[in-house]
């Protein structure tokens, strides 16, 4: 699905068993919406990032609904593997979790 879907048209999703969400570009964030949504209807298939996912947005990912994320040879290249799991620990650190803390 490219990452410029109609929030509208996600309910025809909702029984396939994966969805592959395409980034073309690192700094575009819908994908990252789309996620979002599909999980918060109710979506419980996997969920793939594809294309220009940085390592410092895989937390980002896995938070939005992500299970999984697709990078192209030559990205992997230059974001290795150790700077992925650096960022494997994606419920740790988050602001919201930081706010409740102190409530």
């Amino acid at each position: 699905m490219p990452a410029d879907t109609d929030p509208e048209t996600l309910s025809q999703y909702g029984n396939t068993e994966g969805i592959r969400v395409a980034f073309t570009s690192f700094s575009d964030g819908r994908g990252f919406t789309l996620a979002r949504m599909l999980r918060l209807a109710g979506y419980t298939g996997r969920l793939r990032a594809e294309g220009h996912v940085i390592a410092d947005q895989y937390a980002m990912a896995r938070r939005a609904g992500f299970d999984e994320v697709e990078i192209s040879p030559d990205l992997a290249a230059r974001q290795p593997a150790q700077q992925w799991v650096f960022r494997a620990d994606w419920t740790a650190n988050d602001y919201q979790s930081r706010l409740r803390k102190r409530a």
